[in-house]
């Protein structure tokens, strides 16, 4: 069996009985159709542990960053693996393979005092009245005040919020469901929104269904206009040319930590599998902590 063939059986495995996120299909997706087309799509007997540290290494020499070369390297050994668990090739090279270690890089983080000036200036921008200003002040309200992903947010029906407890139900990686608290600022800024905005928003053309935030054409609001939102009220704040909405949920963690938040807690929160995901958060608190000492302490 060639490569490609066998390839389109995994990802539906990954999508269907591993649940993993459309994101990170796509992404497997992109990394096995590149060792497809590197191997000339040879049968999969065919290809050996050589032609695959072949192929890490041309990923290597291309700029890839760590972080990437060793999701493609996980990608190989997760199909490899599979194809010989399903009986397509009686070997499997990809245990020979070893990851490129990732570097570790602290999360960009933004000040409490800017993140509220950033969160102000969006709340007089929504003062008028205007669906997309009303939108964009809850949507980042909502991302900071739950820590949640953005794949969650959009993904978020009106059913999903509880406004009464000031919660939200959102369905995270490998659509497993958690339930998240937002604050009273991220409660107005909604309430705002679906009052005033959302009903506008949803007369313009697209169907919008149960979504809670929509785009200018009244369907479900993706990731990359959120991304385009953050960049351009967020980024300057801290420095950036470009920021997306994944500094918003490290920012919360961090925050909760540094208000005194127990570390189980922000883990439930985040939703993450692992306590030591969490963790990197520990390391940015001391960073700033450390960073802090040096501006004031007259012996730092």
């Amino acid at each position: 069996m060639h490569i490609s063939e066998a390839i389109e059986g995994y990802l539906s495995h990954l999508a269907d009985v591993r649940r993993l996120s459309a994101a990170t299909v796509r992404a497997y997706r992109s990394d096995l159709s590149d060792l497809a087309r590197a191997s000339g799509d040879a049968d999969l007997d065919e290809i050996d542990v050589e032609t695959l540290r072949e192929w890490q290494w041309d990923a290597t020499t291309s700029g890839l960053s760590k972080a990437t070369a060793a999701r493609r390297t996980s990608a190989v050994k997760g199909f490899l693996s599979w194809a010989r668990e399903e009986g397509m090739t009686d070997v499997d090279p990809g245990q020979r393979l070893v990851a490129p270690k990732r570097g570790r890089t602290l999360p960009t983080v933004a000040t409490a005092p800017a993140l509220s000036e950033v969160l102000t200036d969006a709340k007089e921008a929504a003062r008028d009245g205007d669906p997309i200003a009303l939108r964009d002040h809850a949507l980042l309200e909502l991302l900071y005040g739950s820590g949640a992903r953005v794949s969650e947010i959009c993904g978020l029906d009106v059913d999903d919020i509880d406004h009464e407890r000031r919660t939200l139900r959102v369905r995270g990686k490998g659509d497993k469901e958690r339930v998240v608290p937002y604050g009273r600022p991220a409660a107005d800024a909604l309430h705002a929104y679906l009052v005033r905005g959302r009903p506008a928003l949803s007369t313009r053309g697209e169907h919008a269904g149960a979504a809670v935030f929509l785009g200018v054409r009244g369907g479900r609001l993706g990731p990359r206009a959120v991304h385009s939102v953050v960049s351009r009220t967020v980024a300057p704040a801290v420095g950036a040319d470009s920021l997306g909405p994944h500094a918003l949920r490290h920012s919360a963690a961090t925050h909760l930590l540094d208000g005194g938040a127990d570390l189980r807690s922000v883990q439930e929160i985040l939703g993450h599998a692992s306590l030591g995901t969490t963790q990197i958060y520990t390391h940015v608190s001391a960073e700033r902590l450390r960073e802090a000492y040096r501006l004031a302490h007259p012996r730092a």
